[in-house]
C-alpha cells in the first residue's frame, strides 16, 4: 500500500503537467490532483511508518505534490468565484503579479514546515505573505484573489502533508 500511496503523491504531484493549454478542460488538471491525494490518502492508512528509501520518497513526493498540485486548484477556485475567463481563453493576470511563484513557494514553506514539526512556521509564512502584500491589497479584487489564493494554497498543502505524515507515522 506503500508504493500506492507515492503514486497518488506522485499523481497529484504531476496534476500540473494536465493543464487546459494541452487542449483539455480546466476540470482535469484540479480532479487529477484531488483523484490522487485521496488515492495516496487512502493508501496511506493502511501501511505502516515508513522508512530509508520509503521514507526519503514520501517526504521528497510530499513537498513536490505540495508545491506543485496546488496551483490547478487554485486556478480552479478563481473560476468558482468568476474571478478567472472559462477555458480557452487565456487566464486574466488579476490585480496581484507574480501570485504563481509565490503560491509556489508558501506551499512549499508550508509542507516543510508541517513535516518539520513546526507548525508554526505556517503563521510565518502567512504573516511574510500578508505583510509583503499589504500595499497591493488596496487595489479592486485584490483583497479577494488575496484570500481566496492564499486559503485555496495553504489547505491544498496541509492535506498533502496530512498524507505524508500518514505514511511517516
Amino acid at each position: 500500500m506503500t508504493i500506492v500511496a507515492l503514486w497518488g503523491l506522485g499523481i497529484a504531484a504531476l496534476a500540473p503537467v494536465l493543464s487546459p493549454s494541452r487542449r483539455l478542460p480546466h476540470w482535469v488538471a484540479p480532479l487529477a490532483g484531488l483523484l490522487g491525494l485521496a488515492v495516496g490518502a487512502l493508501a496511506a492508512t493502511a501501511t505502516t511508518p515508513v522508512t530509508g528509501v520509503a521514507l526519503a520518497a514520501t517526504l521528497v513526493l510530499t513537498v513536490t505534490a505540495a508545491a506543485t498540485g496546488g496551483a490547478p486548484l487554485v486556478l480552479a477556485a478563481f473560476r468558482f468565484a468568476r474571478r478567472q475567463p472559462d477555458a480557452g481563453s487565456p487566464p486574466a493576470p488579476g490585480p496581484l503579479r507574480g501570485g504563481r511563484v509565490i503560491g509556489l513557494l508558501e506551499r512549499t514553506a508550508v509542507a516543510v514546515a508541517v513535516l518539520a514539526g513546526w507548525p508554526e512556521g505556517i503563521a510565518v509564512v502567512l504573516a511574510v505573505k500578508g505583510l509583503a502584500r499589504y500595499p497591493e491589497l488596496r487595489e479592486p479584487h485584490a483583497s479577494e484573489q488575496f484570500i481566496i489564493g492564499t486559503f485555496t494554497s495553504v489547505l491544498w498543502a496541509l492535506a498533502v502533508c496530512g498524507v505524508g505524515r500518514a505514511l511517516i507515522t
